[in-house]
């Protein structure tokens, strides 16, 4: 059952609300996906994105779906082929740093809420005429950060961004401060040391200061 942009984005809007910050996860061993679940869930960020960029995501993610109160979605899908991967997966919404045709049109027909990506007046326009009004900043930071999201603020108050790249526990609140922005995406949660050490409770307690950021 295909799905319109508009509703897309809705959807979208809610898991957007749920929590201040999305982890951004690049995980190796599909072996970590539950236990890392289950603490960035207890510790208060259910919604998590598990970007495509090693061959254990999928896998990944079709474990992290089976975590009670876990929100799983697939990040860095790029093609139509990436939107079969994640709805195989099993993946609850997609996140992708720029938007084409061909990959809007993928995750309408299959159903997949999609974050799409913009850094610049005319993509959030484009994606607006469409029906996308929760955008990811991307690479925030490097394309200028909160000076550049209050300045899209003004002509295009109707559109949300979640920024994405660069974002830290040191800038964080700066972002979330604005109207504009419901949640930030950021992979500070989840460090490769304590990842790569399975140190659960640090990552929870990460995640419970991560939940406090919010407004």
């Amino acid at each position: 059952m295909a799905i319109d942009p508009v509703t897309a984005s809705h959807r979208m809007r809610a898991l957007g609300a749920m929590a201040p910050v999305i982890p951004v996860l690049v995980v190796e061993d599909a072996a970590q996906a539950r236990p890392l679940a289950e603490a960035l869930v207890a510790g208060g960020l259910p919604v998590l994105e598990v970007t495509l960029r090693t061959p254990a995501a999928p896998e990944v993610i079709r474990q992290m779906c089976d975590v009670p109160g876990a929100i799983v979605g697939a990040g860095t899908v790029i093609t139509p082929a990436d939107v079969q991967i994640a709805r195989a997966a099993g993946a609850q919404f997609a996140v992708s740093p720029g938007a084409t045709d061909a990959l809007l049109a993928a995750c309408e027909a299959a159903d997949l809420p999609l974050l799409p990506g913009a850094v610049t007046a005319s993509e959030a326009m484009v994606l607006l005429a469409r029906g996308y009004d929760l955008l990811k900043f991307f690479p925030a930071e490097a394309a200028g950060g909160v000076a550049v999201l209050k300045a899209l603020a003004a002509p295009l108050p109707q559109i949300s961004f979640c920024p994405t790249g660069g974002v830290s526990p040191t800038n964080a609140r700066d972002y979330l401060a604005l109207s504009t922005v419901p949640c930030v995406g950021g992979s500070w949660v989840t460090p490769k040391s304590l990842l790569a050490a399975g140190d659960w409770p640090a990552i929870r307690a990460l995640a419970q200061q991560a939940r406090h950021l919010g407004k």
